[in-house]
């Protein structure tokens, strides 16, 4: 059972109502600005997995080629919990802050290792390594980039926003996917299909990268959270965070892996790989689904904020039980109804409608999980078990489904994804309501 916090407006004084504050703005553009070239960064990987596929390993069957590169995505989702251990107990012994900045310069100096790097043709064996490398850096640094980011805009926003606050979390992640569309849509588009798999894939690597090294400089300017000062100054600087979630709110951490599950499983099948699976259907060129990509994921970052603000007035269940029903209805027709004589417009609105869905869960749960624990281990609890879940049920997503579709079984990967929902459902209507509660 975890442990009994004193909520921090009965210690200090009462949380903060109403519009954000300049600097609270600042603090959301800042967290946003870098998970969005975090999640670019992370996501550029499977946006051109067919590309670097024949760049980083020897040329024979391009189904087992494809699965080695997807083995790699999910090598990089190993890390995810460790970083999310490290880096989450770091930011909270150090700072949110801290945690930020140190998050987004592992994560561009990763992607732009990968950027440069030569290819299997000219340093052989070499480049697998070098990609293995760069992916368990970009995990590393992933798995902790979830709970700093949402610690840090939940924690400086009034009570009555902070789902509004926490929306902007996966906004960033939307928005970070959205950008790789971009990038891959523009060079397919400017360097044609060989210009892309020749050097186009390297540009959009080395942009992500020099983004991140912007981004590292805002994050540098802005303050720390309130919240974290006064508990530091009231409790002092947490010993062992690792070691209170792992024994003192391991009920905590089970409801973030819960919360979790079905949004990580779901983002990466709907709208990391959507467009490949559209692509491979159909038979569209990679600049059609690409465009795809784009318009339907800058379709729901309109949607996101909007839901936020729901959650801060209905509460944060209500939103999630609808997105995990939702989800699981939308599930089979979501690939049954993917033909080969498909048009680029009923492909379009498959898309717009599975991102849509996802807006409930974009909205409400990184503040639902940010409530789940007290100030002094908040970014470890969520951090965690989070990134475990990513492992789980997001980094295995791809390799999973590529392998079934292999094997002759692709019609039956909707059940996994509706049992998935349907499990997801039930957590959250077991869930305590966070809303109008204090942050302990």
């Amino acid at each position: 059972m975890s442990e009994v916090a004193i909520p921090i407006k009965d210690e200090i004084h009462p949380e903060p109502v109403g519009s954000l504050s300049r600097a609270q703005k600042k603090a959301v553009v800042a967290a946003t600005l870098g998970t969005i070239v975090e999640y670019t960064d992370w996501v550029i990987y499977a946006t051109f997995a067919s590309i670097l596929a024949q760049q980083f390993f020897p040329a024979g069957d391009s189904l087992t080629a494809l699965l080695q590169v997807f083995a790699v995505f999910a090598v990089g989702f190993v890390m995810r919990p460790i970083g999310g251990a490290v880096l989450g107990a770091f930011a909270d012994r150090y700072g949110r802050k801290a945690g930020l900045t140190l998050s987004i310069l592992l994560m561009s100096l990763a992607s732009l290792a990968i950027g440069i790097c030569p290819g299997y043709e000219t340093i052989g064996v070499a480049a697998p390594v070098v990609l293995v490398l760069a992916r368990l850096v970009q995990g590393f640094s992933a798995g902790g980039e979830f709970g700093s980011a949402s610690a840090f805009l939940v924690e400086s926003a009034p009570a009555d926003r902070r789902a509004f606050a926490g929306s902007w979390q996966w906004f960033a992640i939307n928005a970070g996917t959205l950008v790789s569309f971009v990038l891959g849509y523009v060079l397919a588009v400017v360097g044609s299909e060989s210009g892309l798999a020749d050097w186009g894939w390297r540009v959009a690597f080395i942009v992500a990268a020099l983004l991140g090294m912007i981004t590292l400089w805002i994050r540098l300017s802005v303050g720390e959270t309130e919240v974290f000062k006064k508990r530091v100054a009231v409790e002092g600087v947490p010993r062992n965070p690792l070691g209170d979630v792992l024994f003192k709110h391991k009920g905590d951490a089970l409801r973030v892996i819960g919360i979790a599950m079905s949004g990580n499983l779901l983002n990466y099948v709907w709208m990391v790989n959507y467009p490949s699976y559209i692509h491979i259907v159909t038979g569209m060129s990679r600049a059609d689904t690409l465009l795809i990509g784009t318009v339907s994921v800058a379709i729901s970052l309109a949607a996101i904020p909007f839901i936020g603000m729901l959650a801060d007035r209905i509460g944060r269940k209500p939103v999630l039980i609808t997105f995990a029903v939702l989800s699981a209805l939308w599930a089979w027709p979501s690939f049954a109804w993917l033909t080969p004589d498909m048009s680029f417009g009923a492909a379009l609105g498959m898309m717009t409608l599975a991102m849509l869905i996802m807006t409930g869960f974009a909205g409400a749960a990184a503040v639902m999980m940010v409530e789940q624990f007290p100030a002094r281990v908040r970014v470890t609890g969520v951090a965690l078990p989070y990134a475990l879940s990513v492992t789980l049920f997001g980094g295995t997503a791809p390799y999973v489904i590529t392998a079934m579709n292999g094997s002759g079984y692709g019609g039956y990967t909707w059940l996994y994804l509706a049992a998935v929902c349907v499990v997801a459902a039930i957590v959250y209507v077991r869930l305590p309501e966070t809303k109008g509660q204090p942050l302990r």
